[in-house]
Order: structure tokens, then sequence, then C-alpha cells
């Protein structure tokens, strides 16, 4: 497997945002994807995206084989969310690793989860997804969504050895469509696909960044 650029390196974080300005859109008002409940919140937040990053999930939509849809799991995530998940996470590897210095704890942490400055769900701009059948039988990927390394031993690498061969084929097809629209994926997690972020903008030799920070709703009244 090559070398994997994490979300806090400073490659990454350093490159600079021009924001757009660009609203949110509700995907459960779009009729070519599927949206799950798992992460569900009151406010609907998280079936939120960027209106350009929900555009190139429309056209992924459309590069699947007959008879598959895209099921998205989480798309905008409030900030105060985002912290909790990786100080929750970063304790766990604490937990586990306790000579682990801060440095290094930060890097691991950021395997499976984004520094919360930086983090691409926290600009509308990243997308959980998976595959599921026109029926809505969710497909094999090999490790269920936001599976960490530590749970899936490894698994949730988009190319890690040892997924079965219809999972490996599931990723393909998954991974063909996205990318064909424009999104790139977060290696770590097969899942994770995101459009005019930080890391989008290096995947893509971009020098600037279309998607800050916001808090939801603050674009649909004008300001970021």
């Amino acid at each position: 497997m090559p070398p994997i650029i994490l979300m806090n390196d400073p490659r990454v974080v350093d490159i600079p945002v021009h924001e757009c300005g660009e609203p949110l859109v509700d995907l459960r008002q779009l009729p070519f994807v599927d949206v799950d409940e798992r992460l569900a919140d009151q406010a609907g937040a998280y079936a939120q995206l960027r209106e350009g990053v929900a555009w190139r999930l429309a056209r992924a939509a459309r590069l699947l084989p007959e008879g598959l849809r895209l099921l998205v799991t989480e798309g905008y995530r409030p900030l105060s969310l985002q912290i909790k998940y990786f100080e929750d996470y970063a304790a766990e590897l604490r937990c586990a690793h306790p000579h682990w210095s801060d440095e290094h704890l930060h890097m691991q942490t950021s395997r499976s989860l984004s520094p919360p400055e930086v983090g691409p769900h926290v600009a509308g701009a990243a997308v959980d997804v998976t595959l599921c059948t026109v029926a809505g039988t969710e497909l094999d990927l090999g490790t269920p969504v936001n599976a960490s390394p530590e749970e899936s031993d490894g698994g949730c690498y988009t190319d890690a050895d040892g997924v079965s061969t219809a999972a490996r084929r599931n990723r393909r097809t998954l991974s063909a469509a996205l990318a064909m629209a424009g999104l790139v994926n977060y290696p770590t997690e097969w899942w994770h696909w995101s459009y005019g972020d930080r890391y989008w903008a290096y995947a893509t030799s971009s020098p600037t960044a279309r998607y800050g920070p916001m808090t939801y709703g603050a674009l649909a009244n004008g300001s970021v």
C-alpha cells in the first residue's frame, strides 16, 4: 500500500480556503441517492451537502451499473460533533497506547477522523457513502461504514488487503463512479469522499479550497 497523506499533514492543513459561499442542499429532497438514517440528527444536518458536492454525487449516481444506488450515511457534521468524535477516538487510542507522544497520537487519530479545524464534513464538503440495491439492500464493501482501523484490522483502508472478492469489486464500482464525477477519496476510509475541501485541493493540486468550516444554516442567511 503506498504512503497515505493524512488530514493533519501540513501539506493539507496549510492550503488556504477561498470560501465561495455556496449553499447546502438537502439530499433527502433529491431523487438520485438514498439517505440512511443511522446518523440522523433532529435538525437534519447529516443530510446536507454543498451544492457543488451534491451535483457531483448526482453524476456519480448516473454512472453506477443498473440496479445500484448510492446510499449516503452522513454529509455535513457540526463542528461540536467533529470535536467530540476526534477527542473520543484520541482518548481511546491514548488508553491503548499511553507511551505515544501527543504528536503521534494526533497523527494516528487523523487516520479515521479529521482534525476539527480541517474537517471536510464540517465544511459540508464530504460525504460518507456506500452502495445499495434499488430495493434498499446494502452491499458488502468489506467493513461497516465508519469502522476504525482497530475495529476492522485495517480493512477500512480503501486498498486494504484481506477483504473479499465481492467487497473489492463493490469498492471498485463505488470508487470508479465517484472519482469520475470529480470527488476524491480519503484512503483510510473507503466510504469517505469529498470535493472542494483542503484534502480535495491537495489531491487535485488546486492552490486553494472552495469550502471552509461553516455553521449549519449560516449560508442560508447569506453569511459564512
